[in-house]
């Protein structure tokens, strides 16, 4: 017999394609000011594309693991979560968010990344739950809050 905690809790929706394209803008809004300044300090070399990329890695991976959410997601009511519910690992979060680093290799990088953002999107396109390649290859999903 389901408890009343159990048949209250509501059912987890899988994050939709707008509000998650809408959180990744804000996050990218949030990182290219970051990115920016940072630049202005160091100057726009290969060091400052090295640690920018490390530096929207560990934003991303560090965001999902302590808090299931970056910035966008939280504004967007959206969350990641592992299989069980939980917050992704450290492991699951680098495995859905390694992709970022296609971006910043030199010359094809924004190509790389249009791609992968594509393969992305055509994947949660398909799926009933809104798992994206990256979100199968982790074992997580974005739901709405």
């Amino acid at each position: 017999m389901a408890t009343m905690a159990q048949a209250t809790t509501p059912p987890l929706l899988p994050g939709e394609i707008p509000a998650r394209i809408a959180a990744r803008v804000i996050d990218t809004l949030i990182l290219t000011a970051i990115g920016v300044a940072f630049g202005q300090v160091i100057g726009f070399k290969y060091d400052w594309l090295v640690m920018t990329a490390s530096f929207v890695l560990a934003y991303f991976v560090l965001a999902d693991v302590l808090a299931g959410a970056t910035p966008g997601k939280v504004v967007m009511r959206l969350r990641v979560i592992g299989g069980q519910g939980e917050k992704p690992s450290v492991k699951q979060a680098f495995q859905r968010e390694w992709f970022m680093l296609l971006g910043a290799v030199p010359f094809a990088g924004p190509f790389l990344a249009l791609a992968a953002w594509v393969w992305i999107v055509v994947a949660m396109r398909s799926s009933p739950m809104r798992q994206g390649v990256h979100d199968r290859w982790a074992g997580t999903r974005v739901v709405q809050r």
